[in-house]
């Protein structure tokens, strides 16, 4: 259940994307399409939000996204490279101006010796090199998820704050 501050930041984000008519898509591994939905949440998001990818599984992110397979063999899907090439992938795929992708480890068992909580968030933004943050959160697999996606609209309003070509 979000709260009126997530509430708040969700409306704000898209609002702002709607207004400066930035495309958004994303590409989402332990959140399963919950950023997504969040997104969907605000008013007339259809005008910049073609739609995104759910790739829990790496042979979805092989198939759907095209990440080479090497990449997920030598850094695992909790890495800050999968990240990228997942946010890369999805933006180029959609031909969006913004991608964002989340992978991680949503618990309550840890993955590829990463403990729950566990996330890396991946932000590819008009053309600006794109980028990978990890973050540690607590809680359970779905409080991990919500602070997953809390995180992702954080970091897309800082991203828009700083953007100054509008």
């Amino acid at each position: 259940m979000q709260n009126r501050d997530t509430q708040s930041l969700i409306a704000n984000v898209g609002q702002t994307l709607i207004e400066r008519n930035l495309s958004i898509t994303a590409a989402e591994s332990l959140t399963a399409g919950m950023f997504q939905s969040n997104l969907a949440d605000v008013a007339g998001i259809s005008a910049i939000f073609p739609g995104g990818f759910v790739t829990y599984a790496n042979e979805a992110k092989e198939t759907l996204l095209d990440i080479p397979k090497e990449i997920i063999s030598q850094y695992g899907v909790v890495s800050k490279h999968t990240a990228i090439w997942m946010a890369q992938q999805a933006k180029a795929k959609l031909q969006t101006n913004i991608a964002i992708s989340f992978t991680g480890v949503a618990g309550p068992d840890s993955l590829e010796n990463q403990p729950a909580g566990t996330v890396w968030i991946g932000l590819a933004y008009r053309n600006e090199t794109p980028f990978g943050q990890l973050f540690h959160f607590t809680g359970n697999r779905n409080q991990v998820r919500e602070q997953s996606v809390h995180q992702g609209f954080q970091l897309l309003k800082e991203q828009l704050q700083t953007d100054h070509s509008f």
